[in-house]
């Protein structure tokens, strides 16, 4: 999996950002394995660099998985860490419901339980 990093000129793009951003999403993503192909952050500072406080960092995570639609979410927070935290687990919550709608055993699953239901 590709991990990119992409900062305005307000944030620095730091080596330990990177490591950071890099360590969240293959805690969260790392299970898909190869459906994941790429994932492109970028933060921003909503306010510049001339006001400070509020949740003012943005934090817009790109993920890329084989044969689907890009999926985009997005978060801001007091902090780079805290955005990208934030939007990492928005991003884990939408690969895994995508993954789960196109995986055939969940639609068997689910096929198969109303017709438990009406047997009843």
């Amino acid at each position: 999996m590709q991990i990119l990093l992409h900062t305005d000129k307000n944030i620095e793009g730091s080596a330990a950002m990177t490591e950071h951003l890099q360590a969240e999403v293959h805690a969260a993503l790392g299970r898909y394995g190869e459906r994941v192909t790429r994932v492109e952050a970028h933060l921003s500072d909503a306010n510049g660099a001339a006001r400070t406080g509020g949740d003012d960092i943005h934090c817009t995570l790109e993920a890329r998985l084989v044969g689907e639609h890009a999926v985009v979410v997005k978060d801001h927070a007091g902090n780079a860490h805290q955005a990208i935290e934030g939007a990492v687990r928005k991003l884990q919550r939408a690969v895994g419901t995508l993954i789960a709608k196109h995986d055939p055993r969940v639609a068997r699953q689910s096929a198969a339980t109303p017709a438990a239901d009406e047997a009843a």
